[in-house]
């Protein structure tokens, strides 16, 4: 992917991420509770659980700007296809 749209594209993502961490608020009012964090987590838990889905959004769009996700694509890929690099 061109840096020209993978930068920008990795920079929205992080601060989509930013947002869901800083507005969790929002987030919930918008989504509402999850059970299974309710009952996992305790009170709370689906406030907790947004805000780790923020920081994965956030650590995901920090991938893609650095271009890191080809490399944890393609070896995803490999894993479930269990087919190994000729190169390596």
């Amino acid at each position: 992917m061109s840096p020209f749209i993978r930068i920008p594209l990795g920079l929205a993502i992080m601060v989509v991420g930013f947002l869901m961490v800083k507005k969790t608020e929002v987030v919930l009012s918008w989504f509402g509770q999850i059970p299974f964090a309710e009952q996992k987590f305790g009170p709370g838990g689906s406030r907790f659980f947004y805000k780790l889905l923020g920081v994965v959004v956030t650590f995901i769009g920090i991938f893609i700007a650095t271009n890191v996700i080809s490399g944890i694509l393609e070896d995803l890929a490999g894993l479930l296809t269990h087919t190994t690099d000729p190169n390596s």
